[in-house]
C-alpha cells in the first residue's frame, strides 16, 4: 500500500499520466470503461439489495445470467432500453433532471 504522506496531488495531472489528456481517445476509452464499471456497479447493489439472483434478474428482462453477469463486472454496458427493464424489474426508480 502507497502513503501519500498528506502531500497535495493533483489529480488531473495523475489521471492525464494514466489515461492520457482529456479530449484524447485514451481518455475518452477509459471513461466509457469507468461508465460501464459504474453502471454495472449499481446493478450489482440494486440487485443485492432486491434479494435476487442473477439468473432471477436475467428471467425477469428476458436474458440470460451470463449477460446480467457481464453487466455488473464492467464488460458489457446494456443500451438504455434494457437498463430501464433493469431497472424496473429490481423495483428501483429513475429519475432525471435537467441542471440548467
Amino acid at each position: 500500500m502507497q502513503i501519500n504522506n498528506h502531500q497535495i496531488v493533483d489529480y488531473d495531472a495523475v489521471l492525464d499520466a494514466k489515461f492520457g489528456a482529456e479530449g484524447t481517445s485514451e481518455r475518452a476509452e477509459a471513461e466509457e470503461k469507468a461508465y460501464a464499471f459504474y453502471t454495472g456497479q449499481i446493478i450489482g447493489d440494486a440487485r443485492k439489495k432486491a434479494k435476487i439472483t442473477q439468473a432471477e434478474l436475467a428471467r425477469r428482462i428476458g436474458s440470460d445470467r451470463s449477460y446480467i453477469s457481464r453487466v455488473e463486472s464492467g464488460q458489457t454496458e446494456p443500451k438504455v432500453s434494457t437498463f430501464y427493464r433493469i431497472m424496473n424489474a429490481l423495483g428501483c426508480k429513475i429519475e432525471f433532471s435537467m441542471i440548467l
